[in-house]
């Protein structure tokens, strides 16, 4: 006999603590209102500069329901990448040329598509052999679905002024991933927006990319600019704020109050790599091939070699240029 369903729904968040997310919660599968309306005047906005592809698919971003026939729940999740090592590497993004570049941490080891994916659809498995005949689908990045709004109304943490998901026990530094599935369970509730009056995100911003709370503009966000952006027209007024980020940034969230309470990831395959920590003359000297090899199952392959380039000769002129480190001005 299949357990009911609020048995299930503890059941379930059981087995999804053993598998090692840090966090999971359920929300309703439905139409999301208030968020269609906010996404569209952001797009119209252009918001989100040449990302055409966010654009697309307008209707299965606010309605799981037409990703899995069928759906009932969407199951949200965290899991750690949070790295002490990765952290310090960064702290010196305005530095000198002898320090490392800077790599957002997320991006600093194993792809985390595969990794959640696997643990997802182990969870899924698990729900499978429980339940019986369940239809549904993992996602992790791969397909229109608003994670960090889902990941609210199950109550895993609230989106700050920086965007990021922010729970109280373990900050900002986890992945977020979802299993939509056609089986009633029992949802939770959202928490409280615990930022309250502190701006250290948008006081730190080095492009002021967060215009208004929980806004940002990927015009000036360095992440866009490193990662998803296409040639070397970056406006020079933009990149001589890149300090020594040559993929990503993590700014908004080093600053953040609650990232002291970020737990480290217990997944090895999160462990941040020595071998990427190099100065910018050090990664100016790499080729099309050690840029294949070092990151063939990593995030920053995304910038492809020639992005990746591009980055490191603007970190080169910035650290050449080097300013005070973010420490000594905060």
């Amino acid at each position: 006999m299949a357990p009911g369903t609020a048995e299930l729904t503890r059941a379930l968040k059981s087995e999804a603590n053993r598998l090692g997310f840090v966090a999971c919660g359920v929300s309703r599968a439905e139409f999301l209102n208030d968020e269609a309306r906010k996404l569209e005047l952001w797009l119209d906005q252009g918001r989100h500069a040449s990302m055409s592809w966010m654009e697309n698919h307008f209707d299965k971003r606010v309605d799981p329901r037409k990703l899995v026939d069928g759906a009932k729940s969407v199951i949200s999740v965290g899991y750690s990448y949070y790295s002490h090592e990765a952290d310090v590497s960064n702290s010196g993004w305005r530095g000198s040329d002898d320090g490392p570049c800077a790599i957002s941490m997320y991006a600093q080891n194993e792809d985390y598509h595969q990794v959640l994916k696997e643990k997802l659809w182990a969870l899924f498995e698990w729900m499978r052999t429980n339940v019986g005949d369940v239809q549904g689908r993992a996602f992790v990045d791969s397909a229109p679905v608003m994670d960090k709004v889902w990941a609210a109304r199950a109550g895993l943490g609230w989106i700050g002024k920086h965007t990021n998901l922010i729970s109280r026990d373990i900050g900002s530094y986890f992945f977020i991933g979802e299993l939509i599935v056609d089986v009633d369970l029992t949802p939770d509730s959202p928490i409280a927006d615990y930022c309250g009056t502190c701006t250290k995100c948008i006081d730190a911003c080095p492009t002021d990319a967060i215009y208004e709370s929980s806004i940002v503009d990927a015009s000036k966000c360095i992440s866009y600019w490193t990662i998803e952006h296409r040639g070397d027209d970056i406006p020079d007024a933009i990149a001589d704020l890149f300090g020594k980020w040559i993929f990503g940034c993590d700014i908004c969230q080093q600053v953040c109050p609650w990232n002291k309470f970020s737990e480290p990831s217990t997944e090895s395959r999160f462990g941040a790599r020595d071998e990427i920590r190099r100065s910018p003359h050090k990664w100016e000297e790499i080729d099309l091939e050690e840029f294949r090899t070092l990151f063939r199952r990593s995030p920053v392959k995304r910038t492809k070699f020639d992005g990746f380039m591009r980055n490191v000769r603007i970190a080169r002129a910035n650290s050449d240029t080097a300013t005070p480190s973010r420490e000594e001005e905060l």
